[in-house]
């Protein structure tokens, strides 16, 4: 399969800040699994396909490789390194950060947090329900940087800012089911009630095994086939 299938031009617009995109777009891909694990890139055909010269590409693969998705081989080139397991060891990363970010919102939230946790989960179900995927995505964003906010705890809160471009990428493959959403949006109500009531355990609990299962669907749904984690 060529990249052409696998990641979009990047439009005129948006030349100002061309690295950035270029990075933005291939980062999306390779989390997507639009490129397999172990697989050589070919950046003239990126390029190519992208409507850019090659300089943004490498520059965009230079900055992929510290976030270690691709690696270079000397004389060899550059290489895929984002696979089921990364995806899972990911996954796992982000559920004991955000678990503990839960458990201390659940601590530490005013009533003003917990009032905006509720219009965003209200807002959440309105487009649950009219299948508003793109509308939704930002609604779960801005429903996990609320609880974020309600923790106070800034140490985590950086630690967990480095897997927001696997947190985006992820509610893109799984929003985009109906099943999916309806289970994210009971998840995220029993998030929010813990919070409200000020039970740590219960927050901690099951802010945990939300990142969880959505890490395994991401997983199956990406590689074809569930995480070695997931329940038969």
């Amino acid at each position: 399969m060529t990249s052409s299938a696998r990641v979009s031009p990047v439009q005129p617009i948006v030349l100002a800040s061309l690295r950035d995109h270029v990075h933005e777009r291939l980062r999306e891909a390779i989390i997507a699994g639009r490129f397999a694990d172990g697989e050589r890139i070919n950046e003239r055909e990126l390029a190519k396909d992208l409507g850019v010269s090659t300089t943004p590409v490498k520059e965009a693969l230079r900055q992929l490789e510290t976030e270690g998705l691709v690696r270079t081989e000397p004389r060899r080139g550059v290489f895929i390194t984002f696979g089921a397991q990364q995806a899972e060891e990911m996954s796992l990363a982000r559920a004991a950060l955000e678990s503990m970010i839960a458990r201390l919102a659940a601590k530490r939230a005013t009533a003003a947090h917990v009032d905006a946790l509720r219009t965003h989960v209200a807002e959440m179900e309105q487009a649950t329900i009219a299948g508003d995927v793109e509308r939704l995505i930002a609604l779960n964003e801005l429903f996990h940087s609320q609880i974020h906010e309600a923790s106070g705890c800034d140490y985590l809160r950086r630690l967990q800012g480095k897997q927001q471009m696997y947190n985006h990428a992820t509610r893109l493959a799984l929003l985009g089911e109906a099943e999916e959403r309806g289970r994210a949006l009971a998840e995220h109500g029993a998030i929010l009630d813990a919070i409200a009531v000020g039970d740590q355990d219960a927050a901690e609990r099951i802010m945990r095994d939300h990142v969880v299962r959505s890490g395994q669907r991401h997983i199956a749904i990406v590689f074809k086939s569930a995480s070695a984690g997931e329940a038969a």
